[in-house]
């Protein structure tokens, strides 16, 4: 474990999965449920994913506080202080400050992977072996690296990463939003775009560096209490940096502005799984397209997804290419074609009743 311990594995862990409704809630969002059916949860199968390259006690969680308990049982591992919790959630870019603050107060010489707590890996072997070269490319550069999926079709559910070079690391040359269908063609053909995974690497020096260059704001915040961090004032700090801190993410406030971006090429079976029709898609089907629980009867069904509690008898007939999801206190029928519609009708439930469904 030697050579692992200046490595560190940052799980952000504090969104609320509200496309996953009604099985995801405020109260127990997608990230701590098993909604892959594997018998783990989300945010377990992220901690075992880093596990043989990355010591115990080299993990941080950062989370909201509402949920410090809830990550707590689930990585058991993990002590209290490996539980860093947001008061209220500002994006990406204070959720990394507030973490690089932490390890220059404990590590200053610390490599670390920052990485989602709810994607769907399938080569894990593979995708550790892409996290280890890319941890040690930027323990000998001023790098900051990020993770590209190279693209199996032209998804338009995800953000390209534009390449300089055909090279397994190669320097960024641009950052593209989620394109239209035409344009993700175009980016598939052209063959020097990956999809945007989200998982970055890079030394805690060189993301300090970065954030108090682009996001000077930000880096003030934190750096002005500095001291307080790894201490018991730091709950007290932190509660009053992000009462006060921007919204922002670090691919917008850092990597689209900086110069030293690299991205390295990657296959390993990534999915963000951030929707019940990618779910749909990862999941074995019957010989109707549905995936569905054995238990449950269908007829003249085809390409559906239906989730209901076991103790529950459930009949679905003819319907076609639906979403079905039951849980004791709600009810979601929608077409898949549609499922993009679930945030809104969030909203409109926000305002209707007190948020207990939501």
């Amino acid at each position: 474990m030697d050579t692992n311990k200046n490595r560190f594995c940052v799980i952000m862990a504090g969104g609320i999965g509200s496309r996953f409704w009604p099985a995801s809630r405020r109260s127990l969002p997608k990230q701590f449920l098993d909604i892959m059916g594997t018998g783990k949860t989300f945010i377990r199968h992220t901690f075992e994913r880093f596990a043989p390259i990355i010591p115990a006690e080299n993990f941080l969680v950062v989370t909201n506080a509402a949920y410090r308990q809830l990550v707590l049982e689930q990585l058991p591992e993990l002590s209290t202080e490996q539980v860093l919790c947001e008061p209220i959630g500002r994006n990406t870019a204070p959720c990394i400050a507030y973490a690089a603050f932490r390890l220059k107060a404990q590590h200053p010489d610390a490599v670390m992977v920052v990485a989602p707590s709810d994607h769907y890996i399938f080569d894990e072997e593979e995708f550790r072996r892409n996290i280890e070269s890319c941890m040690e490319f930027v323990q000998q550069r001023d790098a900051l690296m990020t993770i590209g999926i190279r693209p199996s079709r032209p998804d338009t559910g995800y953000g390209y990463i534009q390449t300089d070079a055909r090279e397994e690391i190669a320097p960024v040359a641009s950052f593209r939003e989620k394109p239209d269908l035409q344009t993700a063609m175009s980016y598939l053909a052209a063959g020097n775009y990956l999809w945007n995974a989200g998982i970055f690497v890079w030394s805690n020096r060189t993301i300090l560096a970065a954030l108090e260059r682009h996001l000077p704001e930000v880096y003030r915040l934190f750096a002005e209490r500095a001291d307080e961090f790894g201490t018991p004032r730091e709950g007290k700090a932190v509660g009053e940096i992000f009462a006060v801190s921007p919204s922002i993410s670090i691919d917008y406030g850092v990597l689209e502005r900086a110069d030293n971006v690299y991205v390295r090429s990657s296959d390993f079976g990534w999915n963000d799984v951030g929707t019940w029709g990618s779910l749909y898609e990862l999941s074995p089907k019957d010989s109707d397209g549905n995936v569905v629980p054995e238990r449950i009867q269908t007829y003249e069904t085809t390409g559906c997804m239906i989730k209901a509690p076991q103790e529950k008898a459930v009949v679905v007939d003819s319907l076609h290419d639906y979403i079905v999801v039951d849980t004791p206190d709600a009810l979601m029928i929608c077409p898949r074609s549609r499922e993009q519609h679930i945030k809104q009708v969030l909203e409109d439930m926000k305002q209707m009743d007190d948020g207990r469904f939501v």
